[in-house]
């Protein structure tokens, strides 16, 4: 308990928890939702509660991300992180854009480890509390959880959480815990005219941004990036990896021009990493800590900038499409991350800079 209440006092007084939320985390423990393996630090490392359970408890309060799952659980993979505990600071902020009030109805998107589900039950009622969880092993340890620190009431759906959950629609709000490329427009189908939905938003370029909108008589959401954080893909939107070995390919026939562009300008700022996350699709951006390398698998293209020398090779050229994004950025007086309008209907999702 003395370290619940001491992260409880972390966030408060760095601003991340306000009142409404304080008693839900002061009551809902997050040890009891982590599993007994987890992952933590960078690069990770193995943590065992039956190995180390001091330690072990110490990451379950500490305000950082906690992995509690690699390669979508499967026993011999790369190592690749695959859902977590989220860090509680941004659970609490996010918490907070959603604006709920206790009877309000809420679908989660992203079980994980129910803890976030476990937080919504203990404000708003645990039958309030929809959550929707693509994979079935985390489903059943998040139920199991659940019912254990007394949210049993809690509906756990095993399901593919781009497509909501239309049998328990419609929502006062909707709240992602995995990034969209796309805000979904079943969520927005989904939630109550006037009602709110809150997701995680990124692109291969940059993902670091929560976009929060607002549902519309017309059935159409509008809004825009709201606060900062970098989550896990949604299972159905990943990112394409990228294997340098592979996607880098054929240096020898590489087009090499100039520019005066830094690459330093290009990623320099939050603001410019998300115009160009809006600006160039499908475009990973990796830099490294004397240049900058962009790829396309999808399209075999690729490029590099380094001191000024840019080799590209493929079907785009990719350093020409984010010079040319970038300069009409700023030409257009370099729209910050919060000028962004989100617009989510039957189309699908528009992006446009706020007039």
């Amino acid at each position: 308990m003395r370290l619940r209440e001491d992260l409880v006092r972390a966030l408060t007084d760095s601003g991340d928890l306000v009142d409404q939320w304080r008693e839900a985390f002061l009551a809902v423990p997050r040890h009891a939702f982590l599993p007994d393996t987890v992952w933590h630090s960078e690069p990770l490392k193995r943590l065992s509660r039956n190995e180390n359970p001091s330690q072990w408890l110490a990451v379950a309060y500490a305000d950082d991300c906690v992995v509690t799952q690699l390669d979508d659980g499967a026993p011999d993979g790369p190592g690749l992180a695959t859902s977590s505990a989220s860090m509680p600071a941004v659970v609490a902020t996010m918490l907070d854009l959603l604006d709920v009030e206790p009877g309000m109805t809420v679908c989660e998107i992203g079980t994980g480890t129910g803890y976030n589900a476990a937080l919504l039950a203990h404000r708003l009622g645990a039958r309030n509390v929809t959550t929707v969880e693509v994979d079935p092993v985390l489903a059943r340890r998040a139920r199991a959880a659940l019912d254990a620190a007394g949210y049993g009431d809690v509906t756990v759906v095993e399901g593919d959480g781009l497509h909501g959950c239309p049998d328990r629609a419609p929502f006062d709000r909707i709240i992602s815990t995995a990034s969209a490329q796309r805000i979904p427009y079943a969520w927005v189908r989904q939630t109550k005219p006037g009602g709110r939905i809150v997701s995680p938003w990124g692109t291969a370029f940059f993902s670091g941004a929560l976009v929060s909108l607002t549902v519309g008589t017309d059935g159409v959401a509008h809004g825009g990036i709201a606060g900062r954080a970098s989550f896990m893909d949604l299972r159905a939107q990943r990112v394409s990896a990228i294997d340098m070995d592979s996607d880098i390919y054929a240096e020898d026939r590489a087009v090499v021009t100039r520019t005066s562009l830094r690459a330093a300008d290009v990623i320099g700022t939050y603001d410019a990493n998300i115009a160009l996350a809006v600006l160039v699709p499908d475009c990973h951006a990796l830099p490294t800590a004397d240049g900058l390398w962009l790829v396309d698998p999808g399209s075999r293209s690729w490029a590099c900038v380094f001191d000024g020398e840019v080799r590209q090779l493929g079907a785009r050229q990719l350093w020409d499409e984010v010079e040319a994004a970038y300069r009409s950025w700023t030409g257009a007086g370099s729209t910050r991350a919060t000028g962004w309008r989100f617009t989510v209907g039957p189309a699908g999702q528009r992006i446009t800079r706020r007039r």
